[in-house]
């Protein structure tokens, strides 16, 4: 039997403290141990990024991480871009672009690529369609093809909204 070992985060803005199995992913651990279920597993093997959350701001495939690589780091999942009540049905300004402009359909891939987009988004607010079109081709979507995505994830970079994760109190109270 593997010996736990502890693991701090921050989940979301809320600070956990637990025992891990060092073999178990950042994943698991999210979706298990902390119950944010909206962290979705595809193939496990880093390949189509429905995994994605951002770990201190970068987009990182949570299959692939252990664990106890996010000791001590800040973890942001899709459930941290909705106002801070969920069922206030009130979405962020990605989400609302998504929604829009019909980039989902089964919503599998959807938390990876709207997690992937507000990283982006953070980081170049005004990217352009070129620009966005290389990040989205890091997921992988059977359903919709790229297209609506790149749309939603453009018309984002015109509204002139803020996408980090200060901003998502004011953001939720625009709503």
């Amino acid at each position: 039997m593997t010996t736990p070992i502890p693991l701090e985060l921050s989940a979301n803005g809320a600070a956990h403290t637990l025992a891990v199995d060092p073999r178990r992913s950042l994943a698991d651990v999210l979706r298990r141990d902390l119950g944010l279920t909206g962290t979705t597993v595809g193939c496990e093997t880093g390949v189509c990024g429905s995994c994605t959350v951002l770990v201190n701001g970068e987009p990182v495939r949570s299959c692939l991480m252990l664990a106890a690589q996010a000791d001590g780091t800040a973890v942001e999942t899709v459930e941290s871009l909705a106002e801070n009540d969920p069922t206030s049905g009130r979405l962020n300004p990605l989400q609302r672009s998504f929604k829009e402009n019909f980039a989902l359909q089964c919503g599998f891939c959807t938390p990876g690529f709207l997690m992937l987009g507000t990283a982006l988004l953070r980081k170049e607010p005004t990217a352009d369609r070129a620009r966005i079109t290389e990040c989205v081709a890091a997921n992988l979507c059977r359903c919709t093809g790229y297209a609506a995505i790149v749309d939603a994830v453009e018309a984002a970079t015109r509204t002139g909204d803020a996408f980090g994760p200060e901003d998502q109190e004011q953001e939720g109270a625009d709503a």
